[in-house]
């Protein structure tokens, strides 16, 4: 609606994992290096974990774009909550690209996911299975279902590397089992981007989106950040709304008194649901 009068291409501030505005902050960096580390190195576990809002899935999806091509198959499992045999057949199905209709047991699933990565180390691939939203797992006995799948190896060294991504309430359930956190070889923490990391961080995504002249003067620029607390997902929609208002009232610089009223309305809307 508003990016004709912005002169864009795309909306800047989606709340989506599209790796075009993937900001390169210091701590994504950072965490980016250490889990490439931990794959490319054949480890069987690692952590990813922070704050609701911090990048994290776009993160991951930067990850699996720059991982050499014998990293596969990449299993990315989203919507992990289901019992430890309905997940293992899920992962099942993912892993081997045969999916079934049928209901298999326990020790079906676990025969076929042997098998596949059997086959996959064999043929010089190391395969990865991301799982999201770990922290929903506390519950439903899946976490003891994913330490299980570091047993399976081949010539002594893990058929997979599992990546946990979660949120910060994962850590405590982690502490409390001792067997899988020890087979974490890297634990990496997400944190808010510090002011400069902010406003860095909405210049690359306007540009992406095909900016050619400010938007934002400096001083909303810095307002956004104190009122997101450096909070990708927050800055994302603070300056969307801004921009939609911005445009409603045919302004031509968002100023900090826009940012100011636009998270007066987020915070009313918020309150009002």
């Amino acid at each position: 609606m508003y990016e004709p009068y912005w002169q864009l291409d795309a909306k800047p501030f989606e709340n989506t994992a599209d790796i075009r505005f993937y900001y390169p902050a210091e701590a994504h960096q950072g965490t980016l290096f250490k889990l490439r580390y931990a794959i490319e190195n054949r480890r069987g576990a690692a952590l990813l974990t922070g704050g609701a809002g911090l990048g994290k899935t776009l993160l991951i999806q930067s990850l699996a774009r720059h991982l050499p091509e014998q990293f596969t198959p990449l299993v990315h499992a989203v919507f992990p909550q289901m019992p430890p045999d309905q997940l293992l057949a899920y992962l099942a199905d993912e892993l081997t690209g045969d999916h079934t209709t049928a209901t298999p047991t326990v020790q079906q699933s676990v025969h076929r996911l042997q098998r596949a990565l059997t086959e996959n180390a064999k043929a010089g691939k190391h395969a990865v299975l991301v799982v999201d939203e770990a922290h929903l797992l506390r519950d439903t006995g899946a976490l003891e279902t994913m330490r299980l799948l570091l047993n399976f190896e081949h010539d002594s060294q893990p058929a997979l590397t599992l990546l946990l991504v979660g949120q910060t309430s994962l850590l405590p359930v982690l502490g409390r089992m001792p067997q899988l956190d020890a087979r974490l070889s890297v634990k990496c923490l997400l944190r808010p981007f510090t002011l400069e990391e902010s406003i860095s961080y909405i210049s690359h995504r306007l540009t992406a989106a095909g900016a050619s002249q400010p938007i934002f003067d400096p001083e909303a620029l810095e307002t956004i950040h104190h009122l997101s607390q450096g909070t990708p997902r927050h800055i994302n929609r603070l300056c969307d709304l801004a921009l939609l208002i911005g445009f409603a009232e045919d302004r031509h610089i968002l100023t900090p008194a826009q940012i100011e009223s636009v998270a007066e309305e987020l915070l009313f809307a918020t309150a009002s649901v």
